[in-house]
């Protein structure tokens, strides 16, 4: 049989268009291109990217003229077996396209970027005359050198320069090229060496004459000796310049004149940014009864099946049984991926896993610098790398060679879906098919599980092991309801603190112990209203109001970041009658500070938290009980431990349960009952307090009696009377554009196509809740699809309808989004 060498490769490219792009292999780099290799191409005219090797064949394409490839970036593939299967799963199940799934996969230091760059034109004649400003851009580039456009604007310090760079274009007196540019920086350290080859003691006396006047001088060489342990040893050694001045006591000058004397010298040398203290290991903790008796059915279950749901109450141990899983994975010589929610848990988790892996685990979330996650990423392609990964949702991308067991921690959070940009992804759902592609296990965890998931348990899709006892069996928290109705009646109620919340606060801190303040909502007050004419301050990109922020006096949109100062005169009327409405963190705080003096306050939010360092301090202050009182959104909900919370005051229950969505309730189940979780678990029973006017509601007894069953079984006949999940499948069509006219006709035109093929299963167009954003007009289609019917048929006659929408010209601009399994 003749083997014949692959002449064209299929690349992806980081954009938003469906498939792959032909280019030719050039005979030199025959041996060397492979599937998964980064490799440089020129898109259109003069445009460079960046794109992945998808596969290679021998079929020329039906175009004139084929690209080559330009240039290969890799001795070896960074994208391994399965990921392009698993790409081509993403894009296929959430209607987007290769392209958008590498932008999402790819940390973009992986990714050279296109950068312009600007130079004098040589063949210019210089008798064209120039205005002072595109003199000073002119004067700027000398004949040999050229500038990014970033760096033009940053030296002439004027946005305007753009412009003047478009005038000398036109002039022909500048011209313009491409090059790509590595973001990738890898991390050095300083380091200090003998400026000798050879070590002798002759040379090292001679050295002590010659620092014998200069006494800090030669206090740094003695201390380099002491630290390098020269004198006990055949060979020079280098340590760092920090560590030497540090120790050393003297100024970086001294060290100068050592190295000009050239004595020392420095090299720099590339280290790890991943490198951590090292931790003592310990071995597992010891599982109770009812742990063991969980974790045996475990093991038993997943002989049979690929997934299993872990239904456990809060601070019933779920933790420990996930260490026992994972070092049994690892035994086989297998990789483990731990998925959770939110950053703010992988803080206290690592710690808990370092201490019986060490070195074995890695961290992997978008909190983390660019270079971090290419590091990372380089890592686990390494032969020694990773065997544990405890990330957030992006961490499905990374290359994984023979991933063995995927954990996914609080299953039910919402934060594991992509909401924002394609592909919309759902990582729970998405990493079962990872793990179906490496042929690994699942395990799901949750004390709330996401009623999808409970009903694929009890269909048998899933295995089901439920643990309903906390750790030391302690009692679950004791509930109570404050009836706000009555307290505003009675007035017993001093800003948005009940007096029963103020005694139970006050108990707590008598007696030492902590307590979690939960409000979903950040920010000072939601919004600022004229108590006069009902003016309302709008974000003036978006249909939203602004939330007001105490800490920087300004309204604020949440959405696009707009910002402006709060108005000390209404706008609309002239009277200085602006008053603020509503409840956010942020003034929660202050009623706190006003009511508990004494005590120490923290806040754990969007605003307060914005970096790892931020959510890691915080964190580690309340921990060590720096912090009494601790304030915060859905994040104080999500799978945190601290021993010492016995309280938990929820300070309007209300907000949660009245919300627009046909997931509203199963969400305020699982977020209150989360919350809730937080309080007692250690030592003695904790206390919730729930704030709310409707003390009846399903819901809110639901939560007081920890009724998971009953709250799955309400929602599940809601579901089946209106056709929702999991009875149905859900597909949301979001069309976007400038010109609202323009965007209303395009989703009324696409509503007539689809009902013409699913009819009465499409409903809209509608105005979305925000209508309007970022300057942005919004219309919204949605589509059910039954669950036994065939959801990748009703997928293509979804795309063939877009793309005849696209094919009239009046509608080629409106952009048109999928979010398929919407949350």
């Amino acid at each position: 049989m003749i083997h014949m060498t692959p002449r064209f490769a299929e690349i992806i490219l980081p954009l938003p268009v469906d498939g792959t792009f032909t280019y030719s292999i050039p005979e030199e780099l025959v041996p060397v291109v492979t599937v998964g290799m980064r490799v440089v191409v020129i898109f259109g005219r003069s445009r460079m990217y960046t794109g992945i090797v998808h596969y290679l064949h021998l079929i020329p394409p039906d175009i004139k003229e084929v690209k080559p490839i330009f240039s290969v970036l890799d001795d070896v593939p960074i994208v391994v077996r399965p990921q392009l299967a698993f790409w081509e799963w993403i894009a296929s199940y959430y209607l987007s396209t290769l392209g958008e799934v590498y932008v999402a996969a790819i940390p973009s230091g992986l990714r050279l970027e296109n950068e312009t760059s600007v130079m004098r034109n040589p063949d210019f004649e210089s008798d064209v005359s120039f205005s002072p400003r595109e003199m000073r851009v002119f004067n700027l580039l000398s004949e040999s050198k050229s500038f990014s456009i970033e760096e033009i604007v940053k030296r002439l310090e004027s946005k305007r320069a753009v412009m003047w760079v478009k005038s000398l274009l036109e002039k022909q007196a500048i011209t313009l090229s491409q090059s790509m540019t590595d973001t990738y920086r890898p991390r050095t350290i300083r380091m200090v060496q003998p400026a000798f080859d050879a070590y002798n003691e002759e040379l090292v006396q001679s050295i002590f004459e010659r620092l014998k006047r200069s006494e800090k001088q030669l206090s740094l060489f003695m201390t380099y000796l002491d630290m390098s342990q020269l004198l006990s040893r055949n060979e020079t050694r280098a340590v760092s310049k920090k560590a030497l001045l540090e120790k050393s006591g003297v100024s970086a000058a001294i060290l100068n004149a050592l190295i000009e004397k050239k004595i020392f010298r420095f090299y720099d040398q590339t280290v790890s940014r991943l490198t951590r203290d090292f931790v003592q290991l310990n071995e597992p903790a010891i599982l109770n009864e009812f742990q063991e008796i969980a974790y045996r059915s475990l093991l038993e279950q997943w002989k049979t099946k690929q997934v299993i749901l872990l239904h456990g109450v809060t601070s019933s141990g779920k933790t420990e049984l996930y260490i026992h899983a994972i070092k049994e994975t690892l035994r086989l010589g297998r990789q483990v991926l731990y998925l959770v929610p939110e950053i703010a848990l992988t803080t206290q988790l690592m710690q808990r896993l370092e201490r019986v892996f060490g070195d074995k685990l890695g961290i992997y979330h978008s909190k983390y610098s660019d270079n971090e996650r290419v590091e990372v990423w380089k890592n686990l392609l390494g032969k020694n790398g990773f065997q544990i990964i405890l990330g957030v949702r992006s961490s499905i991308f990374l290359p994984f060679h023979d991933l063995g067991l995927v954990i996914a921690d609080e299953e039910h959070e919402m934060s594991y879906k992509q909401q924002d940009v394609a592909p919309r992804y759902h990582a729970r759902d998405a990493v079962i098919m990872l793990a179906h592609l490496h042929g690994a296990k699942v395990v799901l965890g949750s004390a709330t599980p996401a009623v999808e998931s409970y009903q694929h348990a009890l269909s048998g899709k899933y295995g089901l092991v439920e643990l309903k006892q906390r750790y030391e069996e302690i009692e679950m928290p004791r509930i109570e309801t404050v009836d706000l109705k009555e307290a505003y009646h009675k007035k017993t109620i001093v800003g948005h603190f009940s007096d029963a919340l103020v005694e139970s606060i006050k108990t707590a801190l008598s007696c030492n112990e902590q307590v979690i303040l939960f409000h979903n909502r950040r920010g000072y007050a939601p919004y600022v209203e004229c108590s006069q004419c009902g003016y309302v301050p709008k974000c003036k990109h978006c249909d939203v109001s602004l939330t007001y922020h105490k800490q920087q006096n300004k309204l604020m949109c949440h959405y696009c970041g707009f910002s402006q100062s709060l108005p000390e005169r209404c706008p609309t009327c002239g009277t200085p009658t602006l008053k603020i409405k509503g409840l956010g963190t942020e003034k929660i705080e202050d009623e706190v500070s006003l009511l508990f003096p004494k005590a120490r306050t923290g806040r754990l939010d969007l605003d307060s938290a914005t970096s790892r360092k931020g959510f890691e301090r915080i964190i580690a202050a309340f921990e060590q009980h720096e912090i009494d009182i601790l304030i915060g959104t859905q994040m104080v909900a999500k799978g945190l431990d601290f021993p010492n919370v016995t309280l938990v005051g929820i300070l309007n229950a209300d907000t949660l349960l009245h919300f627009p969505d046909f997931r509203a309730h199963e969400r305020a189940f699982q977020m209150m009952a989360q919350v809730s979780g937080r309080s007692g678990r250690k030592g003695k029973q904790g206390n919730v307090l729930m704030q709310t006017m409707d003390v009846t509601h399903p819901i809110v007894r639901q939560v007081i009696a920890y009724d998971y069953i009953g709250m799955f079984r309400s929602q599940m006949k809601e579901r089946y009377d209106f056709h929702y999940p999991p009875y149905y499948r859900l597909i949301v069509i979001t069309l976007k554009h400038r010109d609202e006219n323009r965007v209303q006709h395009a989703a009324q035109r696409l509503a007539e196509q689809l009902r013409g093929l699913f009819g009465d299963r499409v409903l809209g167009p509608e105005i979305p809740p925000i209508g309007r954003l970022r300057a942005w007009y919004f219309r919204t289609l949605l589509l059910k699809i039954e669950t036994n019917g065939s959801n990748s048929a009703a997928k293509k006659m979804l795309k063939e309808a877009v793309n005849m929408l696209r094919s009239d010209k009046s509608f080629q601009a409106v952009q048109v989004n999928f979010d398929v399994d919407p949350m």
